[in-house]
Formats: structure tokens, sequence, C-alpha cells
């Protein structure tokens, strides 16, 4: 049977990080614009901290239209401001193919990001073994796992990477355009292999690799949450700082 705790913990944690992902790319914008007093230069700044995730995502997307052979066209990693007050950081242009392949196409940046993530968390900073750590409750737990964290060869480095990483991994709306076709090809042929007496089979064999599944996700986006989570008061407080000594208030 799949595993519905696996899926729940990942929804849990899928919400925080999309949460703190939102305050925080919005506290880093009031710090900036209370810094620079120019939305253009606030917008440039932005930009430039979440370049190597952006490069990352629209190369994603690129490479991944190669792979398909799905031709492609213009590449940019500047950012434009959108009409809609939103900030476009990046794009690729790409043919329009199958549905199949223009998931897949969409869904590269969660991909590629999602192993960077993994690799920068789990073999970098061993945030496996923080967790342990701080399991047992205690605040000597927590402080222990915390200075074992920050005690890690170039701690700064990889957090940032997870940081700019994550924040740019999730798919935007247009990527995600193709998904719900797959979504719903993949139930029908559940539903078609239960009804013909396969189900059995179906969840003998995919099942523990659909589990594996999850729980690969939902370490990744708990790494990234938690990262996101430890970045946000500090960015919150230097606001409120600056605020206070500036007069200068963002809204």
């Amino acid at each position: 049977m799949i595993n519905l705790q696996a899926l729940g913990w990942l929804l849990v944690i899928l919400a925080p990080l999309l949460l703190f992902q939102r305050y925080l790319h919005r506290e880093l914008q009031a710090v900036l614009l209370i810094l620079t007093r120019r939305a253009d230069l606030t917008i440039m700044l932005f930009s430039l901290i979440f370049l190597p995730g952006v490069v990352l995502h629209e190369a994603s997307h690129w490479l991944m239209a190669k792979l398909l052979r799905v031709p492609t066209g213009r590449f940019s990693i500047l950012p434009r401001p959108m009409g809609n007050g939103r900030l476009q950081m990046g794009f690729v242009e790409t043919a329009s193919a199958d549905w199949f392949r223009d998931a897949l196409i969409g869904a590269a940046p969660l991909i590629s990001g999602g192993l960077v993530v993994a690799y920068a968390g789990l073999s970098r900073l061993s945030m496996d073994d923080t967790w342990l750590q701080a399991s047992a409750g205690t605040v000597d737990s927590l402080t222990a796992a915390l200075s074992t964290l920050y005690s890690q060869p170039d701690f700064w480095l990889w957090m940032y990477l997870i940081f700019v990483v994550s924040s740019m991994m999730f798919p935007s709306a247009s990527d995600r355009q193709a998904w719900l076709p797959v979504l719903l090809v993949l139930l029908a042929l559940a539903i078609l292999i239960f009804l013909a007496g396969a189900g059995s089979w179906f969840m003998a064999h995919l099942e523990p690799a659909l589990n594996i599944f999850l729980r690969i996700v939902t370490i990744i986006f708990a790494i990234s949450a938690f990262v996101h989570m430890i970045l946000l008061p500090p960015i919150w407080g230097i606001r409120l700082v600056l605020t206070r000594l500036t007069g200068y208030k963002v809204v």
C-alpha cells in the first residue's frame, strides 16, 4: 500500500515551504528597496542574488528540450517586470510538442533543482545528521545540532545555493500547463489496470518505487523549507532595523 504517511508529510512540508519562500522574497526585496530607494536597482540586485537558481532553471528547460528533440528559441536570464506586478526572472522559448514532452520540459527545473538541494543538504551539510541530533527535542540537542550544521565546510556557500536553487526550482504556471493531461492519462491507466485485475501486480512492483520517490521529494522540500525558515528571521530583522533607522517603510 502507498505510504500515506510519506504523502502526508510531503503535503505538510510543501505549504510552509511556499509560505516561507513568498515572505522571504518579499522581505529581501523590501531590504533592497530601502537601501537603494530605486525600483530598477532593487530588481537588478534581487536578480543577481538569485542568478545561479535562474540559470539552472532556464538551462534545465533548454537541456530537456534538446534531449527530447524539441526546437528552442530565445534564452534569457535577465529580469523583466510583468504587467501584473510580478517579475519574470528569465525564460526559454521552446516549440510546442506533445503533452508528454511538454510536461517533462516544464518539470525539468524541479528535477535538477531537487538534485542540487539533495546533494548540498545531505552530502555537503549532513542535514540528516543534524535532524537526528535535533530530534531529541531538548534545547541542548537543538543547540548541538545547529552547531554541527554551522561547522560544516563552506556552510554559507551551500546554504546560499540551497536557498537560491530551491527558490527558483518550482515550475511556473506556463511550465505546468501540460501536467494536467499527463496526470489524467496516468489516472486513466491506473483505473484500467485495476479494472483488468492487475492491481495487485501493479502495487507489488510499483508501490516500493513510488514510496521511495515520495520520501525523496519530502526530504528535498524539508531541506528547502528549513533553509528558508532559518534565513527569514534575520532578513525580517534587518528590514525592521532599516525601517526604524531610515523611516522608510515598504508596504
